[in-house]
């Protein structure tokens, strides 16, 4: 009888989104573990008896659930989808987890906050969505903390990467076509490279296979404040274009949800707890610029 360990499973759902792709890019620096990446076509996480019957032919030790609805302005007309993909589904996979003694690690937002103060956001601060998104967000994290206890949730913020869609490619765009563009100046918070996002999620499972007991919810977000015109003139700065940046108040552009105009998140506890220093903003910013500038040049 062979003796050779078996290494833990990791699920990745959602994995072609910015998240899921980083995390996969950087699974190869993670041999002790094996890897499943499912994206949404391949098992939508709304279909509880497709997650049931994967669960039971996949072994499981740790999911890393990236699957949600983003839309945020298309959430307001949709509320319907965006509580079946980011709460209802979610509550069934905690259930599905906890069922098949499976760690739960779930990716949240800041936008469950309301954004009325104007200080760092703690993981215990009152919550108080402004938006549908917010709202079916929130209630995914009620539904897993009332089906898992070792669950570990974590709320993140103005998610970027070199996958995707996202504010530092559209910002890469239009400083391309446009000579003038309006940037909002009046939401606050803290940008986050989803590469360093996904680091973090493998050091917390690097941790529970070494028998620490994390669970409950966890803030993350790269270091520093900024705004929305903040973050642009930065990716301005790093290509030296020459495209002008107007300031304006959210006030100026409608859009179909409200946003939270402050929603910086307080990571001390996270860095506490992992014992890490977390990336400046501007200096994860820099990395990404570089591959995209790399992959346009190849």
């Amino acid at each position: 009888m062979s003796s050779e360990k078996i290494s833990p499973t990791i699920l990745v759902t959602g994995s072609a989104g910015q998240l899921g792709s980083e995390i996969k890019s950087l699974s190869d620096s993670f041999s002790a573990f094996n890897f499943l990446f499912v994206s949404r076509s391949e098992l939508p996480i709304e279909n509880e008896k497709a997650v049931q019957k994967f669960f039971n032919e996949n072994a499981i030790d740790y999911c890393i659930n990236c699957a949600a609805y983003t839309a945020v302005d298309k959430a307001e007309s949709e509320k319907q989808k965006a509580f079946l993909i980011n709460a209802d589904a979610v509550g069934n996979l905690a259930k599905i987890c906890s069922e098949h003694q499976t760690k739960l690690i779930h990716i949240s937002t800041d936008y469950v906050y309301d954004g009325a103060v104007s200080v760092p956001l703690k993981e215990e601060n009152a919550v108080g969505p402004v938006n549908v998104y917010g709202l079916s967000k929130l209630k995914g994290e009620e539904l897993i903390m009332n089906k898992s206890s070792s669950a570990v949730i974590v709320r993140t913020s103005w998610v970027y990467s070199s996958f995707g869609n996202n504010f530092v490619k559209t910002m890469l765009r239009l400083f391309h076509e446009k000579e003038e563009i309006n940037v909002i100046d009046d939401q606050i918070g803290s940008p986050t490279y989803a590469a360093d996002l996904a680091l973090m999620i493998m050091k917390i499972i690097e941790k529970q296979q070494q028998g620490y007991k994390y669970s409950g919810i966890f803030n993350y977000s790269n270091e520093g404040i900024t705004s929305w015109y903040g973050f642009a003139n930065e990716i301005k700065k790093w290509i030296k274009s020459n495209c002008k940046i107007n300031p304006i108040p959210t006030s100026s552009y409608p859009t179909a949800a409200k946003r939270p105009l402050y929603s910086v998140l307080d990571t001390s506890k996270i860095k506490s707890v992992l014992n890490i220093e977390i990336p400046s903003w501007q200096a994860s910013l820099k990395k990404c610029i570089d591959i995209l500038s790399e992959e346009k040049g190849a």
